[in-house]
């Protein structure tokens, strides 16, 4: 159930980056055999992208009945959701003398497209441990590529935690703490409701929301982390307890 809901995050995410004119691109997925995922990374480019999509990082929580539940019961879900900028070279210098790079053969179908060649790449940086694997692409330099702009997003996001623990306890420049354990909001299914725990923000539209419709949303949590900033005080942080 938590890797379909990872799936119906995904679509929404795609869906609001169409209404919003930006590209994506599918980096890296992990697919289960129900049609949902592991984990899924995907690139987000166009204007002001990384401003609105910011605010979803955290832990996102469903409740619903799920397909295979025969006693109509409530089962509860999460998924976490991860942001990251993707840096340009010369914010980020990755030397090469720390990175171990693998190749392997890719784990897809069989049959008459399974891969014949090496193609599929693992890149491990040593000093952090940090390991990103791609396997979608058909070429290894196309993997390879799409590996190492994961590394650096992460790296780069390592970078800034480590740097936001040194200046603050907290990071006032966002909203919440940042910390991605917090259930920032929930789907409730049987309500039809979203609800943004950060902000107390409740809308009964879940499925227009889940068609990427998230402009109402993304405006308050906007709002409230501009006010925030300027010490209004009419943030309020949710207990994450709806």
């Amino acid at each position: 159930e938590a890797g379909l809901f990872s799936a119906d995050l995904y679509r929404m995410y795609t869906k609001y980056a169409v209404r919003r004119g930006w590209t994506v691109e599918l980096m890296s997925a992990s697919p289960t055999e129900l049609g949902g995922y592991k984990e899924v990374v995907f690139s987000v480019r166009g204007k002001d992208a990384y401003k609105r999509l910011k605010f979803e990082s955290g832990v996102h929580r469903v409740q619903r009945v799920p397909a295979t539940e025969t006693q109509g019961r409530i089962h509860t879900s999460t998924a976490t959701v991860a942001v990251l900028v993707e840096p340009q070279e010369v914010e980020l210098v990755i030397e090469p003398r720390d990175l171990r790079i693998d190749t392997y053969r890719s784990s897809g179908p069989g049959g008459q497209h399974m891969q014949k060649t090496d193609s599929a790449v693992r890149i491990t940086h040593i000093p952090t441990g940090t390991v990103v694997a791609c396997q979608d692409e058909r070429s290894q330099g196309k993997n390879k590529s799409k590996a190492m702009r994961i590394l650096r997003a992460r790296l780069l996001d390592r970078r800034n935690e480590e740097e936001a623990r040194r200046m603050s306890e907290k990071r006032k420049s966002q909203i919440g703490s940042g910390d991605r354990s917090e259930k920032i909001r929930t789907y409730n299914f049987p309500d039809r409701r979203v609800t943004d725990h950060r902000i107390n923000f409740t809308s009964h539209r879940l499925e227009a929301i889940l068609e990427g419709d998230l402009d109402e949303l993304s405006e308050a949590l906007i709002k409230a982390s501009q006010e925030q900033a300027m010490g209004s005080g009419r943030y309020m942080k949710g207990s994450g307890n709806e």
